[in-house]
């Protein structure tokens, strides 16, 4: 595989979630601003009409991530106004249960219990999505996720933001420059975060942890994402009469590439 195994500082059991989420809004603000949330939404669409699911689960969701924008995109299409998303992750926060969970009429739900994506079978009926969080799993876990869809006979869609397309020896000599890049767009991304809080602004402007911590994972993430013939080699034995593997590239509606994706759908 051309995939290799960084570290990133959100993988890390000790890495504050406070830190955890404050990134995560960051990565929310990325994709409006790229424009990733509409063709996300457009893929989700076309599962949802072809087999007339109504529940979005989404598996890693941590603070909540892009999903509740995409349910907003979601809502805006015809014959699509109540479609729910249920946001679930192994290690549930009690905090974002009851922000989302005490927000009514959004249709977004926050699950209680612990969901491993490991073992679909754990999770709550509905069209199971992995949002830029499948290049986090070490490729003997990721092939897990992928038998436990097919074998439970349950729709799968895996999505990245970024895609694994620079030699790595390019990506060691640019390092630097990527870094410094990314710390400069933290500062000029975060105004734009909501909920905006204090430590969102103390720990970018005045302890610069966030844009540290953010650039690092950012640039780490490149080399950890499958690529399409990566997704090839976790795929090998899996195809089955009743269930059927599609990969490509996410596109926005004038046909602009925006992200990869593996879609596992059951016939």
């Amino acid at each position: 595989m051309k995939r290799i195994q960084l570290f990133e500082f959100e993988d890390f059991s000790w890495f504050p979630n406070w830190l955890r989420n404050c990134m995560t809004n960051l990565i929310v603000v990325l994709q409006r601003m790229m424009g990733t949330s509409e063709a996300l939404a457009s893929l989700i669409a076309r599962i949802i009409h072809d087999k007339k699911i109504w529940r979005i689960v989404d598996m890693g969701s941590g603070s909540g991530g892009a999903m509740p924008e995409v349910l907003k995109i979601l809502h805006t299409k015809e014959g699509l106004e109540h479609v729910e998303l249920m946001m679930t992750d192994l290690y549930p926060n009690k905090e974002f249960i009851q922000r989302f969970n005490n927000t009514p009429k959004t249709g977004i739900s926050y699950y209680e219990h612990s969901v491993d994506a490991t073992d679909i079978a754990t999770a709550p009926e509905g069209l199971k999505t992995m949002v830029n969080s499948f290049h986090h799993m070490p490729p003997k876990e990721a092939r897990k996720i992928l038998e436990s869809a097919q074998e439970n006979h349950q729709p799968l869609l895996i999505y990245e933001l970024g895609e694994n397309n620079i030699p790595l020896l390019v990506w060691w000599v640019f390092l630097p420059i990527g870094l410094i890049i990314l710390v400069v767009m933290v500062l000029f991304m975060t105004p734009f975060v909501k909920p905006l809080t204090w430590r969102q602004l103390v720990f970018t402007y005045i302890i610069p942890i966030i844009p540290i911590c953010y650039a690092w994972d950012g640039q780490a993430s490149l080399p950890r994402m499958y690529t399409l013939a990566d997704l090839d080699k976790l795929l090998e034995g899996l195809k089955k009469e009743n269930y059927i593997w599609e990969k490509g590239y996410a596109k926005t509606k004038k046909g602009k590439k925006k992200g990869t994706y593996l879609m596992g759908i059951p016939k």
